[in-house]
């Protein structure tokens, strides 16, 4: 597994040279911040995932997906910074609404579930946020398209998603987890 944590590491860091920019330029630019909010709300939902409260021998899963919900976090953020006040707002509120939905999450997972039901209730809503997450850099190819440049869907950003989901898709089959191979 070390192999996956290495490549989520990877993943959780690609964006890093596109906000040293928009914090050099103080600006957004065309830059979308919807992959960072989806990106975050998966982190928290497989972090939930991870935790003995909901299954059983993926820590390593709750423990790297904490560090990428504490990076995308940190990204949302300096996007909300240096955003304009319409894409601020927007941003904003759908940071609040992560938070709001994974708080939900919690509460009916834990008052609404035994452990079994808890696993499985969480893990299709964990394999549905990694589809909304992974589906998000979509939204950027109408803009890869207008513009005829990929400068705002980095390369480095697809491939360590495709390499990290190859090393979690391994995992999974080794613990026979659906969920985590899902």
């Amino acid at each position: 597994m070390s192999a996956g944590n290495l490549f989520a590491f990877v993943l959780f860091a690609s964006p890093i040279p596109t906000f040293k920019r928009i914090v050099r330029n103080k600006s957004t630019e065309q830059f979308s911040g919807l992959p960072y909010v989806y990106s975050l709300l998966n982190c928290l939902i497989c972090m939930w995932y991870g935790l003995p409260f909901v299954s059983y021998g993926v820590i390593l899963v709750a423990t790297v997906n904490s560090i990428g919900a504490v990076c995308q976090l940190v990204y949302v953020t300096l996007f909300i910074i240096y955003a304009d006040t319409t894409r601020r707002l927007k941003m904003s509120g759908l940071l609040i609404a992560v938070l709001c939905v994974f708080s939900l999450i919690i509460y009916v997972s834990l008052e609404l579930f035994d452990h079994q039901s808890r696993q499985t209730f969480v893990g299709y809503l964990s394999v549905a946020s990694l589809i909304s997450m992974f589906a998000s850099p979509l939204f950027i190819i109408n803009l890869v398209i207008r513009t005829r440049s990929v400068e705002f869907m980095p390369f480095y950003l697809s491939l360590a998603t495709f390499l990290m989901s190859v090393s979690f898709f391994a995992y999974g089959l080794l613990l026979h987890d659906f969920f985590v191979y899902a």
